[in-house]
């Protein structure tokens, strides 16, 4: 691997980009302090608990003790400039980390060190497999761990289809690990209590399992190199740094999987972390090769937007080719006030220039949303990038200030370009404007950033279900309407013939007029009419699958006129579909919900719960343990389905729905839907 980069002085290495990922409360961002305690960028450690780390530093973030957004950290290790993205673990929050991962050279998958937890990183795991992100598995906090380092192993290696290779293992003394042995370097650490490990002799330290894990991860690597197959044949011992390039090229490749272990609170393994990322993770364009950025002189890709009080929005930007500084031209648009794109100095501190890897911020810039890639004259769709996942939680918002309703439309508008995974709806029949995420998570963290960054109040409540309504038998009926106010007159008189239609039928209309008992330049009149008032039938919903057939009438040849016969249309609904045995319709979503196949009966029956129908399981294609299970569920029992499903599957259970058909509801559900629309009608009515 080349150490020159496009941009960069000759023989300099580009800065490099690290994502930490993980489950929530795994300790990335606790990792990502000691990291930044180890290269010297802060020199205490901050803590989540108590809100002093330089990543979260939200309000969001602090209030809740966990990562509510993608931040980037600069640091200096060794002389090699380095930005880490500490990321969301929330899966509410997966499109920030979708983000995060694609946008690095490689990603540390950060996790606990218990066997039954490792589930929570397979969606982890497979997106980084589908996209072949290099990426290392740090198991965290193993001075508080009391298990198997083989069963930890066994348990990530059924998540991950990639072969995982251990480079540690742990010394144990008593029942407690107090250091490791790193297999490649072939040296031993003992853990020192708030401080960096310290090297003890191998002789002494080594557990008696040390040859024949040294003997498994040579035999891993070998699968990918016929030479240090032969060797491990012939049983001639490779060079150490036939083992170091056989590594960083397997894991460039994403052909495996490097696991290592340490304690990020005490600084554990954290330096030995460092040194295998120092050596081994790909340079930034050989990133932007995988991921097909156009070769250019200035090439720019946009990893974040953000609007900030007092300064607008700012947009996140990594460099991969070429070097930005203020005066030059980026999608076509001159550059000034070049930012630090990293905390601690975000937006706060300029930049000379940007070279190749860096992450930079630009206030102002017009040109694209995360993802987009920047030319000096254009931006462009990049060929890959993270898909917004479908929304699964909706609430329906409105200002509280009637007043606020355009810098409300206006305010979600820039939320949701913030983060893509939130989407905005405006609803007509409702009157709603809905704002769709990830959970209830997702939204309420949305509704604080409006509150705090745009003061904004506003009022929140549970989306109307789009019930329908429709008949069971029909009618005929008599409409006549006549006034009589001085001058010309209004006189319009129909029959007509309500019947109702299969199911997804919608309305239609015809007439079976014969001797011009009603003229037809009246007829679209009628029509018009009757069609006005099934948008709101007898039980306060839209009215479908009907026929309305006209089919008789009388007209007046001076007071008969459009308006007059429209009205006359709408007296015949109003009147006569009442007299059909209306019933109520509640749409029903087709759901396919995703679990480890360990959650598949508890979410059978939570599902029976809500009404439900179950109509199979399968095995989830390309998802190894895990199930697909689909059911025919009602919309108004979809509220909270996916906290129920999450909180069942250690909270990476998902699911997918689409409209599947309209079921008649009646008894006391369908009682109780009618009696709250009058309620708001009533309410609308007064307003």
């Amino acid at each position: 691997m080349s150490d020159k980069s496009e941009g960069n002085p000759k023989g300099a290495r580009s800065t490099r980009c690290v994502a930490l990922v993980g489950p929530q409360g795994s300790g990335k961002t606790t990792l990502a302090e000691s990291i930044l305690v180890a290269c010297g960028a802060i020199q205490n450690h901050g803590t989540v608990a108590q809100g002093t780390t330089v990543s979260d530093a939200s309000p969001e973030a602090r209030a809740r003790h966990s990562s509510t957004e993608l931040t980037p950290l600069r640091c200096n290790f060794m002389g090699d400039d380095w930005v880490f993205l500490d990321c969301p673990g929330a899966f509410d929050l997966l499109q920030e980390s979708h983000q995060g991962m694609l946008i690095a050279d490689a990603v540390v998958v950060v996790v606990d060190p218990t066997p039954e937890r490792m589930l929570a990183i397979a969606p982890t795991l497979r997106f980084l497999d589908d996209h072949k992100i290099p990426h290392i598995l740090f198991i965290n906090k193993m001075d508080t761990s009391d298990g198997s380092v083989r069963d930890l192993l066994a348990a990530a290696q059924r998540q991950s289809t990639r072969p995982l290779v251990l480079r540690h293992i742990p010394t144990v003394e008593g029942n407690h690990i107090t250091g490791y042995v790193d297999l490649v370097a072939e040296r031993a650490y003992h853990y020192e209590l708030d401080k960096p490990s310290e090297i003890v002799p191998l002789d002494t330290a080594a557990p008696v399992q040390t040859d024949e894990a040294r003997r498994a991860l040579l035999e891993k690597l070998s699968d990918f190199d016929d030479a240090l197959l032969e060797k491990l044949l012939d049983d001639v011992v490779p060079d150490r740094s036939e083992v170091y390039r056989q590594l960083t090229k397997d894991l460039q490749e994403d052909l495996i999987v490097p696991v290592m272990i340490g304690a990020a609170e005490h600084e554990h393994g954290v330096r030995r972390l460092l040194k295998a990322l120092r050596h081994e993770v790909p340079e930034a364009h050989v990133t932007a090769d995988r991921l097909g950025i156009p070769a250019g002189k200035l090439v720019a890709q946009v990893m974040r937007v953000i609007y900030a009080p007092h300064i607008g929005k700012l947009s996140l930007l990594r460099v991969w080719r070429g070097t930005l500084k203020d005066g030059e031209t980026l999608a076509a648009q001159r550059v000034s006030n070049l930012q630090d794109g990293a905390e601690p100095k975000l937006g706060k501190a300029r930049l000379v220039a940007a070279g190749a890897g860096a992450v930079a911020s630009l206030s102002k810039l017009d040109a694209g949303v995360a993802g987009t890639v920047l030319t000096e004259i254009a931006a462009k769709a990049p060929k890959v990038w993270a898909v917004p996942p479908t929304p699964l939680y909706t609430l329906a918002v409105a200002a509280k200030d009637r007043k606020d309703d355009v810098k409300l439309g206006e305010a979600l508008r820039k939320i949701c370009e913030e983060d893509p995974s939130l989407m905005l709806r405006q609803v007509a029949e409702t009157a709603e404007m809905l704002l769709r995420g990830q959970g209830e998570m997702h939204i309420n963290l949305a509704l604080e950033r409006l509150r705090r960054k745009f003061e904004l109040q506003v009022q929140t409540h549970r989306p109307l279900v789009p019930y329908r309504e429709t008949i069971r038998k029909g009618t005929t009926h008599h409409a006549r309407f006549k006034r009589q106010s001085g001058g010309h007159g209004q006189f319009a008189d129909i029959k007509v013939e309500i019947k109702p239609l299969p199911r997804g039928s919608g309305i239609t209309f015809t007439d079976s007029i014969v001797g011009g008992v009603v003229p037809r330049n009246f007829i679209p009149a009628v029509e018009a009419g009757m069609r006005d008032n099934v948008a709101r039938g007898p039980l306060g919903f839209p009215v479908v699958d009907v026929d309305m057939r006209l089919f008789d009438g009388q007209f007046h040849s001076v007071d008969s006129s459009d308006q007059a016969f429209r009205t006359a249309g709408r007296m015949a609904m109003t009147e006569g579909l009442p007299e059909c045995e209306p019933v109520l319709l509640e749409p029903i979503q087709e759901v396919r919900i995703h679990v480890p196949a360990d959650f598949t009966s508890k979410v059978q029956r939570a599902v029976t719960q809500r009404r439900a129908q179950i109509l199979g399981f399968d095995a989830r294609e390309g998802w190894d343990g895990w199930e697909e299970i689909r059911v025919n569920m009602p919309e108004s029992e979809m509220q909270d389905l996916i906290l129920e499903i999450r909180s069942i599957s250690q909270g990476i259970g998902t699911y997918t729905s689409n409209f599947s058909h309209f079921q008649e509801l009646s008894g006391r559900d369908a009682d109780k839907v009618v009696e709250q629309r009058k309620g708001q009608l009533g309410n609308t009515a007064h307003a």
